[in-house]
């Protein structure tokens, strides 16, 4: 829960990196990071697209290599934390979570 008694956010930066929770669509016609959006139960989640199946984890690892190369960090430092069969993932990237935070928001800003 978030300070304010909803759902936490979608991008949460914490001492040692950042929280992001994202909703995967896997075989779309490109790979993208979109924009935040609200799901039905209140939650927030960044809409991320990606070309790969989901088959054999295909889908999650071309998730964390897009995820990677957006935010400019090495493949190991983004770790799926839950969500592995699930369409909304939790993921923790290591690295300045402020810094991180702000970049993936203006990704989420430029894809409205």
């Amino acid at each position: 829960m978030s300070a304010t008694g909803g759902p936490p956010p979608a991008i949460r930066p914490q001492a040692d990196g950042l929280r992001l929770r994202v909703r995967l669509t896997p075989k779309a016609s490109r790979d993208a990071v979109g924009r935040l959006e609200r799901l039905a139960d209140g939650t927030e989640v960044l809409i991320v697209h990606v070309r790969a199946a989901p088959s054999e984890g295909a889908a999650n690892a071309a998730l964390t290599r897009l995820l990677a190369d957006v935010l400019d960090v090495a493949k190991s430092k983004v770790d799926l934390v839950s969500g592995h069969t699930a369409r909304v993932k939790t993921l923790k990237i290591s690295g300045d979570g402020s810094a991180l935070a702000t970049r993936l928001a203006t990704l989420a800003v430029a894809a409205k």
